[in-house]
């Protein structure tokens, strides 16, 4: 009988050296991602002193990906660092401000001031 195929070597290899490979389910606890409502309440989130990744998302499968990556890092980094998502088409404002043309993306804020710097 034959060896593994090169895909089961290569998932394989994933799930070894892949620190946030989600491919099967993990129990993370309850979702540790912060879900966008106002940039005032984004801003006060700033003001707790801790770093925000923020995650710009619109529907498709690349989110769906995304937000299984974002779950892991959120419960791996909290309370240190916390994670929030945008869904760009309920928030539009925001996200255009950013000034990107392809979604998903993702900003990393360390102070309220970057929320208006838009030349990033």
């Amino acid at each position: 009988m034959e060896g593994p195929s090169f895909f089961d070597r290569m998932i394989n290899h994933l799930r070894s050296t892949c620190k946030y490979y989600t491919g099967y389910p993990k129990d993370l606890g309850p979702s540790r991602v912060i879900h966008f409502n106002s940039e005032r309440e984004f801003v006060q989130l700033l003001h707790e002193g801790n770093p925000v990744v923020v995650a710009f998302t619109i529907r498709g499968n690349y989110t769906r990906h995304l937000d299984k990556v974002l779950e892991e890092a959120a419960a791996e980094f909290y309370p240190h660092i916390k994670f929030m998502r945008v869904e760009c088409p309920k928030y539009p404002g925001f996200c255009i401000a950013r000034q990107k043309k392809e979604y998903p993306f993702i900003e990393i804020f360390h102070t309220p001031e970057q929320v208006g710097d838009y030349s990033c």
